[in-house]
Protein backbone atom coordinates (compact mmCIF):
# COMPACT_ATOMS: atom_id res chain seq x y z
CA UNK A 1 0.00 0.00 0.00
CA UNK A 2 1.19 3.42 -1.17
CA UNK A 3 2.24 5.55 1.87
CA UNK A 4 1.06 8.70 2.68
CA UNK A 5 3.60 11.83 0.85
CA UNK A 6 5.44 14.16 2.99
CA UNK A 7 4.91 17.68 3.08
CA UNK A 8 7.85 18.62 1.14
CA UNK A 9 6.25 16.10 -1.69
CA UNK A 10 3.25 18.51 -2.22
CA UNK A 11 5.11 21.24 -3.40
CA UNK A 12 3.27 23.27 -6.01
CA UNK A 13 3.75 22.97 -9.72
CA UNK A 14 6.22 25.65 -11.13
CA UNK A 15 4.61 28.51 -12.90
CA UNK A 16 4.80 28.86 -16.87
CA UNK A 17 5.70 32.37 -18.04
CA UNK A 18 2.15 33.85 -19.07
CA UNK A 19 1.53 33.54 -22.87
CA UNK A 20 4.18 30.88 -23.19
CA UNK A 21 3.90 27.57 -24.90
CA UNK A 22 2.64 24.47 -23.26
CA UNK A 23 5.12 22.20 -21.97
CA UNK A 24 3.28 19.31 -22.83
CA UNK A 25 5.10 17.78 -25.36
CA UNK A 26 8.51 17.60 -23.70
CA UNK A 27 11.61 19.49 -24.89
CA UNK A 28 14.92 17.75 -26.01
CA UNK A 29 17.22 20.04 -24.57
CA UNK A 30 16.41 21.91 -21.02
CA UNK A 31 18.88 24.34 -19.09
CA UNK A 32 18.66 24.89 -15.91
CA UNK A 33 19.73 28.20 -14.43
CA UNK A 34 19.86 30.26 -10.94
CA UNK A 35 18.16 33.17 -11.94
CA UNK A 36 16.47 34.64 -15.26
CA UNK A 37 18.94 36.21 -17.22
CA UNK A 38 21.75 33.31 -16.36
CA UNK A 39 20.80 30.84 -19.42
CA UNK A 40 21.45 33.87 -22.00
CA UNK A 41 24.64 34.45 -20.46
CA UNK A 42 26.24 31.22 -20.42
CA UNK A 43 24.55 29.34 -23.25
CA UNK A 44 22.20 31.82 -25.25
CA UNK A 45 23.75 30.93 -28.48
CA UNK A 46 23.93 27.08 -27.83
CA UNK A 47 19.41 27.48 -27.09
CA UNK A 48 19.27 29.54 -30.05
CA UNK A 49 21.23 27.17 -32.73
CA UNK A 50 19.61 24.05 -31.02
CA UNK A 51 16.55 25.57 -32.09
CA UNK A 52 17.54 26.42 -35.26
CA UNK A 53 18.47 22.73 -36.02
CA UNK A 54 14.39 21.80 -35.13
CA UNK A 55 15.12 20.59 -31.38
CA UNK A 56 12.28 21.90 -28.56
CA UNK A 57 14.17 23.63 -25.86
CA UNK A 58 13.26 25.01 -22.90
CA UNK A 59 14.82 26.96 -19.84
CA UNK A 60 13.98 26.44 -15.85
CA UNK A 61 14.72 29.42 -14.06
CA UNK A 62 15.26 28.51 -10.29
CA UNK A 63 14.30 31.86 -8.37
CA UNK A 64 12.92 35.40 -9.48
CA UNK A 65 15.80 36.90 -9.03
CA UNK A 66 13.89 39.19 -6.47
CA UNK A 67 17.05 40.01 -4.24
CA UNK A 68 19.12 41.55 -7.06
CA UNK A 69 20.18 44.98 -7.04
CA UNK A 70 17.84 46.39 -9.96
CA UNK A 71 15.03 45.18 -11.12
CA UNK A 72 11.60 43.59 -9.85
CA UNK A 73 10.27 40.19 -9.76
CA UNK A 74 7.23 41.03 -12.03
CA UNK A 75 9.45 43.10 -14.46
CA UNK A 76 12.21 40.56 -14.60
CA UNK A 77 9.47 38.25 -15.50
CA UNK A 78 8.62 40.43 -18.67
CA UNK A 79 12.33 40.09 -19.92
CA UNK A 80 12.51 36.58 -19.69
CA UNK A 81 9.58 36.13 -22.04
CA UNK A 82 11.16 38.50 -24.11
CA UNK A 83 14.06 36.89 -24.06
CA UNK A 84 12.21 33.87 -24.70
CA UNK A 85 10.76 34.79 -27.80
CA UNK A 86 14.10 35.75 -29.22
CA UNK A 87 15.44 32.35 -28.26
CA UNK A 88 12.71 30.60 -29.86
CA UNK A 89 12.59 28.69 -26.71
CA UNK A 90 9.42 26.13 -26.63
CA UNK A 91 8.76 26.38 -23.03
CA UNK A 92 10.16 28.78 -20.06
CA UNK A 93 9.50 27.91 -16.61
CA UNK A 94 10.43 29.62 -13.54
CA UNK A 95 10.31 26.97 -9.85
CA UNK A 96 10.13 30.12 -7.84
CA UNK A 97 12.81 29.01 -5.16
CA UNK A 98 13.74 31.94 -2.74
CA UNK A 99 16.50 33.92 -4.49
CA UNK A 100 20.15 33.53 -2.24
CA UNK A 101 18.71 30.66 -0.57
CA UNK A 102 18.89 28.03 -3.65
CA UNK A 103 20.07 24.45 -1.71
CA UNK A 104 19.69 21.14 -2.40
CA UNK A 105 16.85 20.32 -0.08
CA UNK A 106 14.67 17.48 -0.39
CA UNK A 107 11.52 19.60 -1.39
CA UNK A 108 14.03 21.47 -3.83
CA UNK A 109 15.26 18.28 -5.27
CA UNK A 110 11.85 16.75 -5.74
CA UNK A 111 10.43 20.33 -7.66
CA UNK A 112 13.01 19.95 -9.98
CA UNK A 113 12.54 16.40 -10.08
CA UNK A 114 8.66 17.18 -10.80
CA UNK A 115 9.99 19.00 -14.09
CA UNK A 116 12.19 16.65 -15.67
CA UNK A 117 9.44 13.71 -15.84
CA UNK A 118 7.31 17.12 -17.16
CA UNK A 119 9.42 18.05 -19.86
CA UNK A 120 11.43 14.76 -20.23
CA UNK A 121 14.73 16.25 -21.72
CA UNK A 122 17.43 14.34 -23.56
CA UNK A 123 20.07 16.92 -22.70
CA UNK A 124 20.39 19.31 -19.48
CA UNK A 125 22.39 22.38 -19.40
CA UNK A 126 23.69 23.23 -15.75
CA UNK A 127 25.94 25.39 -14.14
CA UNK A 128 29.42 24.05 -13.77
CA UNK A 129 30.26 23.40 -9.61
CA UNK A 130 32.98 26.58 -8.88
CA UNK A 131 30.55 29.33 -9.36
CA UNK A 132 30.91 32.76 -7.31
CA UNK A 133 26.99 33.25 -6.90
CA UNK A 134 26.15 30.93 -3.69
CA UNK A 135 22.91 30.06 -5.80
CA UNK A 136 24.98 29.15 -9.13
CA UNK A 137 26.97 26.73 -6.90
CA UNK A 138 23.80 25.17 -5.04
CA UNK A 139 22.33 24.85 -8.34
CA UNK A 140 25.07 22.28 -9.67
CA UNK A 141 24.08 19.64 -6.86
CA UNK A 142 20.53 20.20 -6.56
CA UNK A 143 19.63 19.59 -10.89
CA UNK A 144 22.26 16.84 -10.20
CA UNK A 145 20.41 15.17 -7.53
CA UNK A 146 17.13 15.95 -9.69
CA UNK A 147 17.96 14.19 -12.65
CA UNK A 148 18.76 10.88 -10.80
CA UNK A 149 16.10 11.07 -8.73
CA UNK A 150 13.28 12.02 -11.44
CA UNK A 151 14.23 8.56 -13.00
CA UNK A 152 13.70 6.34 -9.57
CA UNK A 153 10.28 4.14 -10.37
CA UNK A 154 9.56 3.79 -6.73
CA UNK A 155 9.62 7.42 -6.04
CA UNK A 156 6.15 8.50 -5.66
CA UNK A 157 6.46 12.23 -7.47
CA UNK A 158 3.51 12.56 -9.62
CA UNK A 159 4.09 11.83 -13.70
CA UNK A 160 6.33 8.93 -15.67
CA UNK A 161 10.23 8.31 -14.42
CA UNK A 162 12.47 10.07 -16.63
CA UNK A 163 16.39 10.39 -16.02
CA UNK A 164 18.04 12.91 -18.96
CA UNK A 165 20.59 10.89 -21.27
CA UNK A 166 23.35 13.79 -21.09
CA UNK A 167 24.64 16.28 -18.28
CA UNK A 168 26.87 19.59 -19.51
CA UNK A 169 28.01 21.87 -17.50
CA UNK A 170 28.35 25.50 -18.86
CA UNK A 171 31.95 26.70 -17.97
CA UNK A 172 31.45 30.34 -18.74
CA UNK A 173 34.08 32.72 -17.38
CA UNK A 174 35.38 29.88 -15.35
CA UNK A 175 39.58 29.16 -15.70
CA UNK A 176 38.57 25.09 -16.39
CA UNK A 177 39.26 24.53 -19.90
CA UNK A 178 36.14 22.71 -21.95
CA UNK A 179 35.50 19.71 -23.13
CA UNK A 180 33.42 20.94 -25.90
CA UNK A 181 32.45 23.88 -27.61
CA UNK A 182 29.53 24.78 -29.85
CA UNK A 183 30.01 27.47 -32.90
CA UNK A 184 27.72 29.89 -32.41
CA UNK A 185 29.14 32.11 -34.44
CA UNK A 186 25.74 32.49 -37.17
CA UNK A 187 23.80 33.04 -33.40
CA UNK A 188 26.21 35.21 -31.84
CA UNK A 189 23.81 38.88 -32.20
CA UNK A 190 20.58 36.12 -31.29
CA UNK A 191 22.43 36.04 -27.71
CA UNK A 192 23.18 39.25 -27.62
CA UNK A 193 19.37 40.58 -28.11
CA UNK A 194 18.27 38.00 -25.45
CA UNK A 195 20.64 39.08 -22.81
CA UNK A 196 19.56 43.22 -24.05
CA UNK A 197 16.17 41.97 -23.15
CA UNK A 198 17.65 41.92 -19.53
CA UNK A 199 17.07 46.38 -19.57
CA UNK A 200 16.90 46.06 -15.41
CA UNK A 201 19.93 44.50 -15.12
CA UNK A 202 22.29 45.75 -17.70
CA UNK A 203 20.91 48.97 -18.51
CA UNK A 204 22.41 51.41 -16.55
CA UNK A 205 26.17 51.92 -15.57
CA UNK A 206 27.06 50.70 -12.07
CA UNK A 207 26.76 52.71 -8.79
CA UNK A 208 29.79 53.58 -6.99
CA UNK A 209 28.93 51.41 -4.24
CA UNK A 210 28.14 48.12 -6.17
CA UNK A 211 30.86 45.55 -6.49
CA UNK A 212 30.32 44.10 -9.20
CA UNK A 213 28.27 46.43 -11.76
CA UNK A 214 26.29 45.20 -14.51
CA UNK A 215 26.41 48.04 -18.01
CA UNK A 216 28.78 47.41 -20.73
CA UNK A 217 31.29 45.06 -18.65
CA UNK A 218 29.39 41.79 -19.20
CA UNK A 219 28.84 42.46 -22.50
CA UNK A 220 32.92 42.56 -22.61
CA UNK A 221 32.73 39.64 -20.62
CA UNK A 222 30.54 37.83 -23.20
CA UNK A 223 32.24 38.89 -25.98
CA UNK A 224 35.59 38.20 -24.32
CA UNK A 225 34.63 34.52 -23.72
CA UNK A 226 32.54 33.65 -26.95
CA UNK A 227 35.79 34.58 -28.67
CA UNK A 228 37.98 32.78 -26.71
CA UNK A 229 36.25 29.66 -26.33
CA UNK A 230 35.43 30.27 -30.19
CA UNK A 231 38.94 30.06 -31.00
CA UNK A 232 39.97 26.85 -29.62
CA UNK A 233 37.79 25.33 -32.40
CA UNK A 234 38.66 27.66 -34.93
CA UNK A 235 35.15 29.54 -34.77
CA UNK A 236 34.76 33.16 -34.37
CA UNK A 237 32.27 32.90 -31.05
CA UNK A 238 32.10 29.38 -28.91
CA UNK A 239 30.38 28.55 -25.81
CA UNK A 240 32.33 26.15 -23.85
CA UNK A 241 31.13 23.33 -21.59
CA UNK A 242 32.13 20.24 -19.98
CA UNK A 243 30.77 17.14 -19.41
CA UNK A 244 32.11 14.11 -16.67
CA UNK A 245 32.10 11.22 -19.35
CA UNK A 246 34.82 10.45 -22.50
CA UNK A 247 33.26 11.27 -26.28
CA UNK A 248 32.89 7.80 -27.94
CA UNK A 249 34.38 7.83 -31.28
CA UNK A 250 34.09 5.15 -34.00
CA UNK A 251 35.55 7.08 -37.31
CA UNK A 252 39.00 9.09 -36.66
CA UNK A 253 38.88 10.51 -39.62
CA UNK A 254 35.76 12.55 -38.83
CA UNK A 255 37.20 14.43 -35.75
CA UNK A 256 36.53 17.63 -35.98
CA UNK A 257 39.04 20.74 -35.08
CA UNK A 258 41.91 20.13 -36.80
CA UNK A 259 45.77 19.72 -34.39
CA UNK A 260 48.11 22.15 -36.18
Amino acid sequence: MATAKSQSDRRPAPESAPGAARASAGVDVLAVAAHPDDAEITCGGTLAKQVALGRRVGVLDLTRGERGTRGTPALRAREARAAARILGLAVRLNLGLPDTEVEPTRAARLAVARVLRRLRPRVVILPFAEQRHPDHAAATRLVYDACFLAGLRRLRIGGTPHRPFKLLYSIFGQPDPPTLVVDVGAHYAQKLAAVGCYASQFGSPPGPAEAYGPSQRVYDWIETVGRAHGLLIGARYGEGFRQKEPLAVADLTQLPVASI
